[in-house]
């Protein structure tokens, strides 16, 4: 009798089971074709921007005499440009592709400075580097792409004064292994109603459609890797007076259930 009663139940779960399977093969073809359209929409703005530097490239070099700095710049933009695709791409598999090591800050900052290093001369911007010599638990790869979006939003919105990255320990309520990388700009800053939204995938805000050069996928991917490496990330801002990036990041350990979670 109790063998009986099995078998029933099971063939009963066995068949909802199957009930549910055309349910679920609809949901998971309705996200993939949802994916597929969100990266149609991500490159079609993305080759509509970078016609911008090209065209600018090419009437440059049509001059008998190009100022190579301007080529240079240009060519700068064009490149930064195919390596936000690029890391588009990779984000995705970016759990598979992490390397979680003690690392100090200070070179690793430095680098993505220097690279970013025509682009305050050629705006005379001030640079100021302070009490980076610490030693954090990061992925460097993953870490620098945020912190080159970061500097690279710092530079387009910051016509005069500079731009200084430092480390701070956080506010009370954190613990002392936690410190807080910060890159904070003299620049337009962002307005209130813009500020809860700036990581939403696709937002621009009111400097982004003024700009018109804004893919609104920047700070999306930035949340999405400091999610994925277990660290923080928050933008504080006032109009006219500047905005701070800052990213909070574990000096000792990290929770292994952070890495994976997206």
């Amino acid at each position: 009798m109790v063998t009986a009663l099995a078998c029933i139940l099971n063939n009963r779960a066995g068949k909802a089971s199957t009930d549910n399977e055309p349910v679920k093969e609809a949901d998971d073809d309705s996200a993939k074709w949802e994916a597929i359209r969100e990266k149609e929409d991500f490159f079609a703005l993305w080759a509509h921007q970078i016609k911008t530097p090209i065209a600018a490239m090419k009437l440059l070099l049509a001059d008998e005499e190009p100022d190579m700095g301007d080529c240079k710049r240009e060519l700068f933009k064009i490149e930064n440009y195919v390596e936000t695709a690029l890391n588009y791409l990779r984000f995705e598999g970016m759990s598979g592709d992490m390397l979680l090591e003690r690392t100090n800050l200070e070179p690793l900052v430095k680098q993505v400075v220097k690279k970013y290093s025509t682009i305050f001369i050629h705006k005379h911007l001030s640079v100021e580097l302070e009490n980076l010599d610490i030693t954090i638990l990061t992925d460097e790869k993953w870490l620098s792409f945020v912190l080159e979006q970061a500097l690279s939003n710092a530079l387009k919105y910051t016509k005069e004064g500079g731009i200084k990255i430092f480390t701070r320990i956080p506010e009370e309520g954190k613990t002392s292994a936690d410190t807080e990388i910060v890159i904070r700009d003299t620049g337009v800053g962002i307005s209130s109603e813009d500020l809860p939204r700036v990581f939403e995938k696709g937002y621009t805000g009111y400097n982004g459609r003024m700009d018109m050069k804004a893919s609104g996928i920047g700070l999306y991917l930035c949340k999405g890797v400091c999610d994925k490496l277990g660290h923080k990330i928050r933008i504080e801002s006032e109009v006219s007076k500047g905005t701070d990036v800052v990213i909070t990041v574990c000096k000792e350990k990290v929770n292994i259930g952070n890495l994976t979670k997206m």
